[in-house]
């Protein structure tokens, strides 16, 4: 089970963005980096294309990042954490902040 998903709230440890908060849009390769909604962003320079009536010029857009330069924000605490994985009664697999022990999501 993976500590980060999509749709979490993460914040930066590292790097030129270190202390900023995003919501993760997608986590890709096998898990190693994620896309963050306003973190990592690069200007990507593109050509104009008549079949997708797209406009050619500089479009900003966000780069993945790495997993180990990002950490849950864990809203009670406002601070960063960790996350855990725990079985629950029922047999599935839950994930939790180590700090207090609450439950991220069931």
């Amino acid at each position: 089970m993976r500590k980060i998903k999509k749709g979490d709230e993460v914040i930066i440890i590292t790097g030129k963005n270190k202390n900023q908060r995003g919501k993760v849009l997608r986590v890709v390769k096998d898990g190693k980096k994620a896309v963050v909604e306003g973190i990592n962003l690069i200007k990507k320079h593109t050509k104009p294309n008549p079949n997708t009536n797209t406009q050619g010029g500089i479009v900003e857009k966000e780069a993945p990042i790495s997993i180990s330069n990002i950490a849950i924000y864990n809203p009670v605490s406002k601070k960063r954490d960790r996350a855990g994985v725990k079985v629950l009664d029922n047999g599935k697999r839950a994930r939790y902040f180590k700090s207090n022990k609450e439950l991220i999501e069931i």
